[in-house]
């Protein structure tokens, strides 16, 4: 019992004795939580608007009214600008979802509300890796669609009724006593009409009801690469873990170079005549290396067994990779210098590396996060790397795309490996 009391006692000591090991190992639990109960918990901050792109082919009063009720909708954010504008919008990932508003809705609307006429045809283009936007934005789209074009049927300078009438009075097989009873129902809602128009326009709001069809159709269409295919969610997951995972490897080497300095090799190293920067350049160069060839493994096998393309452009896929393997070396090689032990430099790493993740959208789709957050994240290298990896792959977007990613992933790199080499201690 003495010696497994003495071992027992040894252990504690030992991981007591390290105070930074200890402080990350009970910190790391705490900010993670923090994160994801700030980001689906009921929170005070300001959530995030859904940006939606508006295109009005109609420009009639019910339209104006739709668009106008969409922009004061506290969940979005409008965007009007043209077809072809709003499909570029979504496809780059930009916005979620874009609307189209085809011409003569307004008058096709409230006829298709009574089920006297054909139903227009609103077209909903979406991002089809942002699907919970998606039904945020059928929902509350036909909300406004049913408000407004319901409050104009029943206006009293909507044609709609007029126009019932003259059909049902000019029915040939309609009997007589049927005319006289339909006749005397709409003198009824004219009346109706006229003082509502009177009324205050919240009276007038209110005079909407139930039992209507819906008075549109909705084609929803993918904003991918190429119209024909599906959207295939391998592709954005296997960008996710890629970045995750060579993250942790570039960790892992940062943790070997304080295990080698423990163990005094590179005070061995030193003695060659190799300077300090021939030195930390290796490990950079290696690391590098090693990043890229696990993310070619990984979209390997993505594209060879789950379908995975690179619909966009293969000199920017290439580049994104390069660029991004460059500040995993930066990334690894701060984190040694930054580390005091391999232990806590190993708890200080995961949480890091967990947090650089969750906020670059790896896990949680960014346009979920509070309107703060989605501002912050556009400061997190990886960040750039998921959308990077994204226009290159299955959004299939051109060249040009992969620039901005490229340019920050490299300034990243420049400067983790400058303050990695500033910071680093040859002795522990």
């Amino acid at each position: 019992m003495n010696a497994l009391i003495a071992l027992v006692r040894k252990d504690l000591v030992l991981y007591f004795a390290d105070r930074r090991a200890l402080v990350m190992s009970i910190v790391a639990p705490i900010l993670i939580a923090a994160f994801f109960g700030t980001l689906f918990g009921n929170s005070d901050s300001k959530p995030a608007h859904i940006e939606v792109a508006v295109t009005d082919l109609d420009q009639s009063e019910v339209s104006k009214q739709i668009v106008a009720a969409l922009r004061t909708d506290s969940t979005f954010t409008i965007v009007d600008t043209s077809e072809a504008k709003a499909t570029e919008l979504v496809k780059s990932g930009k916005v979620p979802a874009a609307v189209v508003l085809p011409a003569g809705f307004g008058d096709q609307a409230g006829r298709a509300l009574f089920g006297a006429g054909a139903k227009p045809e609103v077209v909903l283009r979406y991002d089809p890796s942002q699907s919970m936007a998606l039904q945020v934005v059928r929902g509350l789209l036909a909300q406004h669609v049913m408000q407004n074009v319901t409050r104009s049927a029943f206006s009293g300078a909507s044609p709609v009724f007029a126009d019932l009438r003259e059909r049902a009075l000019q029915d040939p097989s309609m009997p007589e006593d049927r005319k006289r009873e339909l006749s005397t129902m709409f003198d009824s809602i004219a009346k109706v009409q006229n003082s509502a128009a009177s009324a205050s326009p919240s009276a007038t709001a209110s005079s909407s009801g139930g039992g209507f069809a819906i008075p549109y159709a909705t084609r929803e269409e993918e904003a991918g690469a190429r119209p024909e295919r599906k959207y295939n969610s391998f592709s954005h997951s296997f960008v996710g873990m890629g970045v995750q995972f060579v993250l942790l490897m570039g960790v892992d080497i940062g943790i070997a170079l304080l295990a080698m300095r423990r163990l005094g090799l590179w005070k061995r190293l030193r003695a060659a005549p190799l300077s300090r920067g021939t030195l930390l350049a290796s490990r950079i160069v290696s690391c590098a290396l090693i990043a890229l060839f696990s993310m070619a493994v990984i979209f390997a096998a993505g594209i060879a067994v789950f379908g995975v393309r690179i619909d966009g452009s293969a000199f920017g896929f290439v580049g994104v990779l390069i660029a991004f393997a460059l500040m995993t070396a930066g990334f690894g090689l701060l984190i040694a210098a930054l580390g005091k032990t391999p232990e806590a430099t190993r708890g200080l790493a995961i949480l890091v590396t967990l947090l650089l993740v969750m906020l670059g959208g790896a896990w949680v789709p960014s346009f979920i996060f509070p309107q703060w957050l989605q501002e912050i994240s556009f400061f997190v290298p990886t960040r750039w790397a998921v959308d990077g990896l994204d226009a290159m792959t299955w959004r299939g977007l051109p060249f040009d795309a992969a620039l901005a990613p490229i340019a920050v992933l490299l300034g990243f790199a420049a400067v983790f490996t400058v303050l990695a080499i500033a910071r680093f201690s040859w002795e522990e």
